[in-house]
C-alpha cells in the first residue's frame, strides 16, 4: 500500500506495471481521471474509489489547488514499490496487510495541450457568441426605438444610444466567458456551476432598469433586451462547457 500525494495542478502518469491490479481510494481533495486520447474524464471526490485495470486511463491530474491524495492497494504485490522517487513516512507499525507505506509526491505540472485546446475552444465558441449577442441586442433596440420606446433615464437626463447597447452586452458577454473559462479549469461541474451563476447575475443586471426611474416601455424594453443577450449567450457557453467535459 502507498500513498499518492498530488498537489495543486499536478499529474501523475499512470504506469501499467504498477496500477494493473491496483485499487485507489480518494482520501481527501479531488482526482481528475485522464483518458487516453487526452480528454479529460471523471472528478472523484472524497472517499471515491477506483480501479484502473483496462479502463483506457493514463494519468491522474489534480484539478484544484487543495492537495490530494490517494491510498492504493495493490493485492498480492507487498513488495512492489512505485517507481517514482518516494518519500518515506515514520514506521507507524504494520498496517491491515502487513505492508509498508510509501509516499509519492507529484508536484504541479504544466497542463497537457488538450487542455489548452479547450479553452482555446471555450473562449472562441464565446467571443463569437458575444459577437452574436450584440449584434442581435443591438438590432432589437433599434426596432424597440423605431416602435417607439425612448430609453430615457430620467436620473441623467439621456437618452441611451444604441451604441450603448452594443458596448454593454460585449462587455458582460466577455465577463460571462471569463467566468466559463475559469469554471473549466477549477470546477468539477463547470456546465452547471455556470448556468446558476449565469442566470443570478443576469437576475441581478435587471435591478438597475427597475430603479432607473424610466417609464414602463423603458423598463420593459431593457428587461427583454437583457433576456435577449442572455438567452444567446448561456445555453451556448453552457453547451460547450459539457461538451469538454463529458
Amino acid at each position: 500500500m502507498w500513498t499518492l500525494t498530488l498537489r495543486g495542478g499536478a499529474r501523475a502518469a499512470v504506469v501499467a506495471a504498477e496500477w494493473y491490479d491496483a485499487f485507489g481510494v480518494v482520501t481527501s481533495g479531488r482526482v481528475q481521471l485522464e483518458l487516453r486520447d487526452g480528454e479529460p474524464g471523471p472528478v472523484l471526490g472524497r472517499d471515491a474509489g477506483f480501479w484502473l485495470r483496462g479502463t483506457g486511463v493514463r494519468a491522474l491530474r489534480n484539478p484544484g489547488r487543495r492537495t490530494a491524495r490517494v491510498r492504493v492497494f495493490t493485492p498480492g504485490a507487498a513488495t512492489r514499490q512505485p517507481p517514482h522517487p518516494v518519500r518515506r513516512p515514520p514506521d507507524e507499525g504494520d498496517d491491515m496487510n502487513s505492508m509498508k507505506d510509501t509516499e509519492t509526491v507529484a508536484g504541479p505540472a504544466s497542463s497537457p495541450p488538450s487542455y489548452t485546446h479547450r479553452f482555446r475552444g471555450l473562449a472562441g465558441t464565446g467571443l463569437i457568441a458575444t459577437l452574436v449577442a450584440t449584434v442581435i441586442t443591438t438590432l432589437a433596440a433599434a426596432l424597440a426605438r423605431a416602435a417607439g420606446v425612448d430609453f430615457e433615464i430620467p436620473d441623467g437626463g439621456e437618452t441611451i444610444p444604441l451604441s450603448g447597447f452594443a458596448v454593454v452586452t460585449g462587455f458582460f458577454s466577455v465577463v460571462g466567458v471569463v467566468i466559463a473559462v475559469a469554471l473549466l479549469r477549477w470546477s468539477a461541474r463547470p456546465a452547471e456551476r455556470f448556468t446558476w451563476t449565469a442566470v443570478a447575475l443576469t437576475a441581478l443586471s435587471l435591478v438597475p432598469a427597475l430603479t432607473s426611474g424610466a417609464n414602463a416601455a423603458t423598463i420593459t424594453a431593457l428587461f427583454g433586451l437583457h433576456l435577449v443577450a442572455a438567452a444567446v449567450m448561456i445555453p451556448v457557453l453552457a453547451r460547450s462547457l459539457r461538451t469538454r467535459t463529458d
